[in-house]
C-alpha cells in the first residue's frame, strides 16, 4: 500500500480535529499508521458531526418507540405510520457553520441535503421547514446574514419545487458569531416502498449517481465539529455549493429506479461524502466495501483520493443494485442527464478497500471507523436553578405594551422572510406560514400532516430541563391547535462547546426534559442532528434544542386556524394562568431583564388541555385556536384578531401585567359561536368576551386599532432590510 509514513506530526493530527489519545487509539485499532487518506476517513467519521462522540449516551435516553413508528433514529431519516399504507418520512438537520461562513450557499445545500436524506427513503418530499437564529437585530452582520440565508432556502427549494411551508425565526446577541440554520423535510411514501442503507450481496455492484465531485466541501464535517474563532472566514472552501435543478433531477430519476426491484441499499452522500456514504452502508449490513477511485466522476483536474473520498460535493448517491440490474439503472439516470458510475462491489472482508491507478491506496477494518468510534461520557455541572421574581415591574398601559411586544424583533411578522418562499408548488398546502403549524394535504386523500418547528432557548439556558420540557410541549400544542394527533419528533440539538461541563449540562438537562416530555405526550423522537461546538472565541450560543414534530389530520378540511372567523363569537381561555413573568418576553423588552425562572410544565395539565381543545375543534364547536407562547395571552389575541382582520373585546380576569403577558404553559385561546354548550373540561376554562368591531378593546384600559397594531407588526423586518 501506498502513502504510509511512519509518522504524522501533532499539527497534522490537530488539523484533522483528532486528539492525540484519539490518534493514538486509531493507531492501536488498524495496528499501524495510518496513511494520509486513512488519516481523512478517520478524521470525517470520528468528528462530533458524524460519530455523535460526546452525545450518543445522552440521546438513548430519548423514547424512540410506538405502534405507529415504523423506523427510528439510525436511518437517514425516521419513518411513520400515516394510514392506508402510506408513510410520513422527515428529519431535521443543521447548517450552521456552513451558513455563517457563506449565508447563501450554506443554508442551501442545508435544504438540500436534508431532502436527499428524505428521498433516499423512497419519499417524495412534499414540505420544508426551517429554524433560524440570528444575531442581535442591530448586530452589524445581522442583515446580510438574515438576507443570504433566507434567499438560500428560498433559492433551493423554489427551484426543486417542494413548498416551504414554515418554520421559526429568533434573534439573540448570543447568536451574533454562530447563527443556526436548521432545515427540516417532510415526505410520503408507500410503506411497501421505503428503502434502507444497509449494503447486501457479496458481489453486488456499488454505483455512483449524480453530480460529479469536486474540491468543495472538503473537511466539511471537521469543520462543523469545532468552534469559530477570527479566522473563520478562511474556511469558505468547506462550505458546499448547491445545484438545486440537479437535485430536482436526482430526486425523479432516484424515485423512477425505486418503482424498480433493483436496489438493495441506497445512501445520499452528505456531511462526509463519500467517506461516510461507503462506511455507513458496508458497517449497516456487516459486510466490506471495495471501491475504485479511478471510476468516481470529477469535475475537477488532478483530484486525488484523499480529496475524492472527504468531498462533501451536494446532489450525489450511493446506490448497492442487484446483480445484472446495472444498464437498466444507467438508463434511468443519463436520461435524467446524471452521471452514473459502476465504482465498486460489496465484499465479505468488513473492510474499506480503496484502489487507485492499480494499487491499493487504504485498507481499513471497518467496526474501528463506524461501531468503534469514540463514545464520550463528558463532565457536566447541572445548571443551577434561577430563584423566583423578587419585584414585578408595574405596566402603565397594556395596550402600549402589547403595541411594543408586536412590534419587536422576537414577535414582530416574519411576513418579509416566508413571502420569498413559494409555499403554495405542489398545490397541497392547506396551511401557509403565519399560524401555528402548516398543514399539507396527503394527495389524493383527505388526510393532512400537521407541521412545525418550535424552541424557546431562553427557557432553556434559565432551565434546561423545563426548557427541553417545553420545547415538546410547544409543538405537541402546535399541531393540536390546528387539530391534529401528534405522531413524532426529529430533534436539532444545537449548543456550544461539550468540553466545557456548564455546557454538556445543559445539553443533558434539556435531553431528561425532552425525553420526559415524550414519554407524557406519546411523542418519540424518530431522528434528528447533533450540532456542537456553537461558539466563537469562547462565547456560545443558547442552548437551542430546536424542535420539529408532525401530527396528522384525518380530514384536512377540518383543520383550525387562528384567525377569528365572525363577529360575536365568544373567547375562551384554556389552561390555568398564574401570571409567570420569569424569562417573559414582556420583562425583557420593555424592562431588560432576563431573570428568574421559566415557566413550569405540567403534563398532564398539558396532555388534558391539549386533547380537549382538538375534540373541539374535530366536533365543530371550536372556530378558531391559538396557543399560548412568546408574549402571553394579549399578543396571541392580537394574533388571532390581525390573521382575521377582526377585532375582540375582553375583561381580563386580572387587569395587570402577569395575567395579560405571562407565558404560562399549556394554554389556548379558542372562539366559539354564542349559546354553544360546552362539554366539561379538565382544566381551568374563562370566558373573556367577545369578537367585534375594528379594535381590540380591553375592558378598563382602554382599546387599539387592530389595523395601526398590523402595522406596526409588519413593519420591524421590511425596516432592518432596507436599512
Amino acid at each position: 500500500m501506498t502513502d504510509a509514513p511512519a509518522f504524522h506530526t501533532p499539527e497534522t493530527i490537530a488539523a484533522h480535529g483528532l486528539a492525540p489519545e484519539e490518534y493514538a487509539r486509531i493507531v492501536a485499532s488498524i495496528g499501524r499508521e495510518p496513511n494520509l487518506l486513512e488519516l481523512g476517513i478517520f478524521s470525517v467519521m470520528w468528528s462530533e458531526h458524524c460519530s455523535y462522540k460526546s452525545s450518543r449516551i445522552h440521546l438513548a435516553k430519548l423514547p424512540t418507540k410506538a405502534p405507529w413508528v415504523i423506523q427510528g433514529p439510525g436511518e437517514n431519516a425516521g419513518v411513520i405510520d400515516i394510514g392506508d399504507g402510506d408513510a410520513a418520512i422527515f428529519k431535521m438537520e443543521s447548517h450552521n457553520h456552513p451558513s455563517f461562513i457563506e449565508p447563501y450557499q450554506g443554508a442551501a445545500t442545508g435544504v438540500g441535503g436534508i431532502m436527499r436524506d428524505v428521498f433516499t427513503m423512497g419519499a417524495r418530499p412534499v414540505a420544508n421547514m426551517n429554524a433560524l437564529r440570528f444575531g442581535a437585530a442591530d448586530h452589524p452582520k445581522t442583515k446580510q446574514l438574515l438576507r443570504g440565508v433566507v434567499a438560500g432556502i428560498g433559492g433551493y427549494g423554489n427551484c426543486v419545487g417542494v413548498p416551504t411551508v414554515g418554520g421559526e425565526v429568533n434573534f439573540h446577541p448570543s447568536y451574533n458569531g454562530n447563527i443556526l440554520v436548521n432545515a427540516m423535510t417532510v415526505g410520503i411514501a408507500r410503506q411497501d416502498k421505503i428503502f434502507y442503507s444497509a449494503a447486501a450481496g457479496i458481489g453486488n455492484p456499488v454505483v455512483y449517481v449524480g453530480s460529479k465531485t469536486g474540491r468543495d466541501g472538503i473537511h466539511g464535517a471537521t469543520m462543523a465539529s469545532a468552534e469559530f474563532d477570527t479566522d473563520s472566514e478562511d474556511k469558505r472552501p468547506t462550505v458546499q455549493v448547491g445545484d438545486p435543478f440537479m437535485e430536482k433531477l436526482l430526486i425523479e430519476a432516484c424515485l423512477e429506479l425505486m418503482a424498480t426491484d433493483a436496489i438493495v441499499a441506497i445512501q445520499d452522500m452528505g456531511a462526509a461524502g463519500l467517506t461516510s456514504s461507503s462506511v455507513e452502508m458496508a458497517s449497516k449490513g456487516g459486510v466490506g466495501i471495495k471501491l475504485v477511485m479511478d471510476q468516481v466522476p470529477v469535475r475537477e483536474t488532478g483530484m486525488t483520493p484523499y480529496e475524492m473520498m472527504l468531498s462533501e460535493s451536494q446532489e450525489r448517491m450511493l446506490i448497492v443494485l442487484k446483480p445484472g440490474r446495472e444498464a437498466q439503472a444507467e438508463g434511468i439516470f443519463r436520461k435524467w442527464a446524471l452521471d452514473f458510475a459502476v465504482i465498486g462491489e460489496v465484499t465479505d472482508t468488513g473492510r474499506l478497500v480503496l484502489e487507485w491507478q492499480g494499487e491499493t491506496v487504504c485498507d481499513l477494518p471497518l467496526d474501528p471507523i463506524g461501531e468503534e468510534a469514540p463514545k464520550y461520557d463528558r463532565p457536566w455541572v447541572p445548571t443551577p436553578k434561577r430563584p423566583p421574581l423578587e419585584t414585578i415591574p408595574e405596566s402603565a398601559d397594556l395596550l402600549a405594551d402589547l403595541q411594543a411586544l408586536l412590534a419587536s424583533p422576537d414577535i414582530a411578522s416574519r411576513r418579509w422572510i416566508w413571502e420569498q418562499y413559494d409555499c403554495q408548488v405542489g398545490a397541497d398546502t392547506v396551511q401557509r406560514p403565519g399560524g401555528d403549524a402548516a398543514v399539507v394535504r396527503v394527495h389524493g386523500t383527505q388526510k393532512g400532516l400537521a407541521i412545525t418547528t418550535d424552541c424557546t432557548p431562553r427557557y432553556c439556558f434559565a432551565d434546561p430541563v423545563e426548557g427541553g420540557k417545553q420545547a415538546i410541549a410547544e409543538a405537541w400544542r402546535n399541531l393540536t391547535a390546528v387539530g391534529a394527533t401528534p405522531l413524532a419528533v426529529t430533534d436539532c440539538m444545537n449548543f456550544a462547546a461539550p468540553t466545557r461541563p456548564e455546557v454538556m449540562g445543559q445539553f443533558v438537562g434539556c435531553i431528561e426534559g425532552m425525553a420526559e416530555a415524550c414519554r407524557a405526550l406519546d411523542f418519540p423522537v424518530v431522528s434528528g442532528n447533533v450540532s456542537l461546538f456553537n461558539e466563537t472565541e469562547g462565547r456560545g450560543i443558547l442552548p437551542t434544542p430546536a424542535i420539529g414534530a408532525v401530527g396528522l389530520l384525518g380530514d384536512w378540511q377540518s383543520s383550525a386556524t387562528i384567525a377569528f372567523k365572525a363577529e360575536g363569537e365568544e373567547i375562551w381561555l384554556l389552561g390555568a394562568t398564574v401570571g409567570h413573568l420569569g424569562q417573559s418576553l414582556w420583562l425583557r423588552n420593555l424592562h431588560s431583564r432576563e431573570d428568574g425562572p421559566p415557566p413550569p410544565v405540567d403534563l398532564a395539565a398539558e396532555r388534558a388541555a391539549g386533547d380537549w381543545v382538538r375534540a373541539r375543534i374535530q366536533d365543530g364547536t371550536a372556530t378558531a385556536v391559538h396557543d399560548l407562547s412568546d408574549g402571553g395571552l394579549l399578543v396571541a389575541l392580537a394574533e388571532m384578531a390581525m390573521a382575521g382582520g377582526i377585532g375582540a373585546e375582553i375583561t381580563l380576569p386580572q387587569g395587570n401585567a402577569p395575567f395579560a403577558f405571562g407565558e404560562d404553559q399549556g394554554r389556548y385561546l379558542f372562539t366559539a359561536k354564542p349559546g354553544i354548550g360546552l362539554p366539561p373540561c379538565p382544566v381551568p376554562l374563562q370566558r373573556l368576551g367577545r369578537t367585534g368591531g375594528v379594535r381590540i378593546a380591553l375592558d378598563g384600559h382602554g382599546a387599539r386599532d387592530v389595523t395601526t397594531l398590523q402595522a406596526q407588526h409588519e413593519a420591524f423586518l421590511p425596516g432592518l432590510m432596507a436599512r
